[in-house]
């Protein structure tokens, strides 16, 4: 057994981590911290968590060793203090966006600040095991990944991975988000009279996202176009490629069948029939899966590639916990197989 801390428990990403980690059998969860919530027990903030645990938030200036420590702080926050953390934590998963680019440079020019700790950026590592199982295995620090980059990332992996798409053309995402993006502190545009019924896109392009889809696909232009929709939890990222002249379905099917064997939680969802013929994030809540799919249109190549999570989980704190077991020598899977409701 290993002992796992969250710091800033309080969150939507803390609570997931919280209730992945108590369900776990190969980890005990010793603290969560929140200063707003300081002595409350953590079920009062995370109501679906009443009879699994009594553990109450305590000070995040008090921290207790641990093996594993799950950073769920505001971006900017733990960048600040992260000596500290490492010091009590022997491995650290960070879900901000703090440490998730390589360079200084990128980080200043995508977040509009400085960063406060520019030495640690190379010791972590990018946390979609996707990409870099093998690194993440010998990582003490791995970063979290953006939920709206994760959707693009995986849903080109198959096209990158098989060199069917030329990197340096044009690549537009079309991202459909859930409400859930915005945090659990909220604003005037997630107020619910606000957000309810809305399909509104807040960011035409220039997401900060755009740079982990830039860092991690190796697309030279891509473009991320985000849009809000009347959803709670939830991710749909389409993708308009050209795939490379002679490029054929079997092709395709062959780069996806391959990503989906690699990888534990890719799915393909491409049917004939059926109502869920297509990725669809409504049946993922809850769930660590990313569900993949594409239509190749034979006589011009046009490819849109599609790919469906739910951002708390395989953008957040699934994919964390994901990265613990692979950094602890776990199975990959372990405490991550819930598969999802249907319906709902």
């Amino acid at each position: 057994m290993i002992t796992a801390s969250i710091i800033g428990g309080s969150g939507y990403t803390g609570g997931e981590a919280l209730r992945l980690l108590l369900d776990h059998p190969e980890v005990t969860v010793v603290q969560v911290t929140s200063r707003r919530r300081l002595g409350e027990y953590v079920y009062q903030t995370h109501p679906n968590l009443k009879k699994r645990t009594d553990l109450k938030f305590s000070d995040p200036e008090n921290l207790l060793p641990v093996d594993v420590m799950f950073l769920a702080l505001p971006h900017g926050t733990a960048q600040k203090h992260i000596a500290r953390y490492a010091a009590a934590g022997k491995k650290i998963v960070d879900l901000s966006a703090d440490f998730r680019l390589q360079e200084v440079k990128g980080y200043q020019e995508w977040y509009g600040a400085a960063h406060e700790a520019p030495d640690w950026l190379e010791k972590f590592t990018y946390g979609l095991p996707e990409l870099h199982r093998e690194q993440i295995k010998q990582a003490s620090y791995v970063s979290g990944v953006g939920c709206n980059a994760t959707a693009c990332n995986l849903a080109v992996l198959p096209l990158v991975q098989a060199g069917l798409i030329e990197l340096d053309l044009p690549l537009v995402f079309e991202v459909k988000v859930g409400s859930s993006e915005g945090g659990a502190e909220g604003n005037p545009g997630s107020h619910h009279p606000e957000r309810s019924g809305v399909i509104r896109t807040f960011s035409p392009f220039g997401h900060r996202h755009t740079a982990e889809v830039i860092q991690e696909s190796g697309l030279k232009q891509p473009v991320l176009t985000i849009t809000s929709v009347d959803l709670v939890r939830g991710v749909l990222a389409t993708a308009h490629c050209q795939v490379k002249p002679g490029t054929a379905g079997k092709d395709l099917w062959k780069a996806y069948r391959q990503a989906a064997t690699q990888n534990p939680f890719i799915r393909i969802a491409k049917e004939k029939r059926g109502v869920y013929r297509a990725p669809e994030p409504k049946i993922l809540a809850g769930s660590n899966y990313a569900d993949l799919g594409f239509e190749l249109d034979e006589k011009n190549g046009h490819l849109v590639a599609m790919c469906a999570i739910d951002n708390l989980m395989k953008g957040a704190a699934g994919s964390a916990v994901q990265c613990m077991n692979l950094m602890f020598g776990f199975d990959e899977t372990l405490g991550l197989d819930f598969p999802g409701l249907h319906p709902i």
